[in-house]
């Protein structure tokens, strides 16, 4: 099933395989692919619809001394299938294994981490900008965007730096009409009538039969067809956007077809200056219930085919933190005609699809725009609407300056909902929403809350609202414990009280909390007394309770799903400092000042102490500093 697979030395050996051979490799991709989600959930859809377009690559350019950056990274599986990690892509997402993105330290054919959307163009300028200030002007940088990326604001500053610096850039848009979800706005629009003008389809089509009968590439009756067929279409659209801002604009393409594309390929490969390629693909291609549904099989659980049919192999358990905030939100929605939602393409991500059918009109999907998502939350809490902001952690943070302009200094009620906040597993360092504790807690006015179940999740939700406040609430990718706790209301900077105990003190943050109660009831079997705080806030801190625990137990412990740099744990030791209380009994447990690796949740966590087993060697170790000190 994979003996081409098999062959592959280095993607080089791609250059003198024909169309034939390319098509048949393809098809060993999709089987590799498939035999992959039978083990694992993984990204599926996006990578059955780059296959060709990946073969086409590299059979045409070198990207030993070329330059390519996929974006987003996602669909990187068939670029390392055929860049010599065939043998070990079984590994790919787990502990130790490939990455489920590009990763320079795999190989040479890797330049750049990439997990967030939109940063493909202007790395690939800056490449090229770099390589002609260094005299290898030779050297050609390639960049493939997707169409539900290419909105986002970054692109356009990229292309608005390609066409006045007349970088020698190829573009890739790969269009497919889905970011996750159906790509939306009115450049997604732009694009269709791209794709969709009757005449101008016709027209391709014609100039794709003449350019089959031209035998050399770069022939100049080839270049002339192609500056006939730009013009034409010019003229058919009033001045392309591209073109208009000097990025030459080619297509649109079959993305599926190896053959044609290997010819405009090498049409484009020798032009100088910017360059657009518009390539038509379908996501979830080569698998028929991806290519119907490519939403659910962006990342799907992992499954088993039968018979061309798709059966879930896992799955199940408690749900999950983004259940309770889905709920929260269209709770509070129907309560109150003035909440809003907005999202930045992860309506799928956040599992927003119910509040998006509930409440169309008060729903709102940005695409890959989360600047934008903010000030326009903002925008609307100034006219008195209560906007709630869906993204995940890693990605909030594209929109850094605008929580501080629009947000924190307009001191506007918004709500940020931070999915993701942690450690997002196979996922992997671009992923981990580990900072948002540190880049959100500076900020005046912002108040900072993480849930330690499930219902705290609405109940935060609930009281941001009807306090107006700007807020954010953080919360993980994983299931929402269930506690059997009295129920407390949410109180501005009071945090509660799980039990208590005089040998010593866990300040455990958010998820944190369930494993600390663990830990300290299995402590108390050994005769250690634990006091266990969900603190809630994490601004303002609950100054009374977390002064309590340093005047009343012996140590102090805080633990936090979070970068310690700048974050729970540190908070407090500000506060004990400003309070003048004793911290020498005090430790911080949280995540380090290193990029975490991807893998499964809980291991990765454990290796920073974050577990049961953690937790009661932390409090032992400090219990017995505790009775030989001072």
């Amino acid at each position: 099933m994979t003996k081409l697979l098999e062959q592959l030395d280095s993607a080089i050996d791609l250059h003198s395989m024909e169309a034939g051979q390319l098509d048949s490799l393809a098809d060993e991709i999709r089987d590799v692919l498939c035999g992959l989600l039978s083990i694992r959930t993984a990204h599926f859809a996006s990578n059955l619809g780059v296959v060709e377009l990946c073969l086409a690559l590299h059979s045409v350019f070198d990207f030993r001394r070329d330059r390519l950056i996929w974006d987003t990274g996602h669909q990187i599986y068939p670029h390392k299938l055929v860049t010599g990690r065939y043998k070990d892509f079984a590994s790919i997402r787990t502990r130790g294994g490939l990455m489920g993105y590009p990763n320079p330290e795999e190989s040479e054919y890797d330049l750049f981490m990439t997990g967030h959307a939109g940063c493909s163009v202007s790395t690939a300028v800056g490449l090229s900008s770099g390589d002609a200030i260094l005299g290898q002007a030779d050297r050609k940088s390639v960049a493939v965007i997707g169409d539900g990326a290419f909105p986002s604001g970054i692109v356009f500053e990229a292309l608005n730096n390609a066409g006045e610096l007349d970088s020698d850039t190829l573009i890739i848009l790969n269009d497919n009409r889905m970011s996750i979800c159906p790509r939306v706005g009115s450049v997604a629009n732009y694009l269709d009538r791209l794709r969709s003008n009757p005449f101008y389809t016709g027209l391709k089509t014609e100039v794709v039969k003449v350019l089959n009968k031209v035998p050399v590439f770069g022939d100049p009756t080839e270049r002339m067809l192609a500056q006939v067929k730009e013009g034409v279409k010019a003229g058919l659209h009033g001045g392309m956007l591209f073109e208009e801002l000097g990025i030459h604009y080619v297509g649109p393409i079959d993305g599926h077809d190896i053959g044609l594309m290997r010819k405009y390929l090498n049409m484009v490969k020798g032009r100088e200056g910017p360059v657009l390629l518009h390539v038509v693909t379908e996501k979830g291609h080569g698998y028929q219930p991806a290519a119907q549904d490519p939403v659910f099989f962006h990342t799907p659980p992992a499954f088993k085919d039968e018979q061309g049919e798709a059966k879930v192999i896992s799955g199940g358990g408690t749900p999950a933190f983004t259940n309770f905030a889905r709920d929260a939100i269209g709770n509070a929605m129907r309560r109150d005609d003035k909440v809003t939602v907005m999202t930045a393409a992860m309506c799928q991500g956040n599992k927003l699809e119910p509040v998006r059918e509930e409440f169309p009109d008060r729903f709102f999907d940005v695409g890959i725009c989360e600047s934008h998502a903010v000030a326009f939350a903002a925008g609307q809490a100034k006219t008195g609407v209560k906007p709630v902001v869906a993204i995940y952690s890693t990605f909030l943070q594209r929109s850094y300056d605008q929580i501080f302009q629009e947000v924190s200094l307009q001191n506007l009620p918004v709500v940020m909902m931070l999915d993701r906040a942690g450690l997002a597993g196979p996922d992997g360092p671009t992923h981990h929403g580990v900072y948002d504790v540190g880049y959100m807690r500076l900020f005046p006015n912002i108040v900072c809350m993480a849930p330690a179940t499930g219902d705290e999740v609405g109940a935060m939700l609930d009281f941001a609202l009807d306090n107006g406040l700007p807020a954010a609430i953080r919360y993980p990718k994983a299931s929402a414990p269930a506690l059997d706790l009295p129920e407390e209301p949410i109180e501005l900077g009071k945090g509660q009280i799980g039990r208590w105990g005089t040998d010593g003190a866990i300040l455990a943050l958010g998820p944190m909390f369930q494993l600390a109660l663990e830990a300290a009831q299995k402590l108390a079997e050994e005769g250690l007394s634990i006091a266990v705080i969900n603190p809630r806030f994490i601004k303002p801190l609950d100054e009374e309770l977390i002064g309590r625990a340093f005047e009343e137990c012996r140590f102090v412990l805080s633990l936090e799903e979070a970068a310690l740099m700048g974050g729970f744990g540190s908070a407090v030791l500000e506060l004990a400092c400003e309070k003048g209380w004793d911290t020498r009994a005090m430790r911080r447990f949280g995540l380090p000042d290193s990029f975490v690796e991807h893998g499964d949740r809980a291991d990765l966590l454990a290796d920073s102490g974050l577990s049961v087993d953690g937790i009661i060697g932390a409090c032992r170790e400090l219990a017995g500093e505790a009775s030989h000190a001072f």
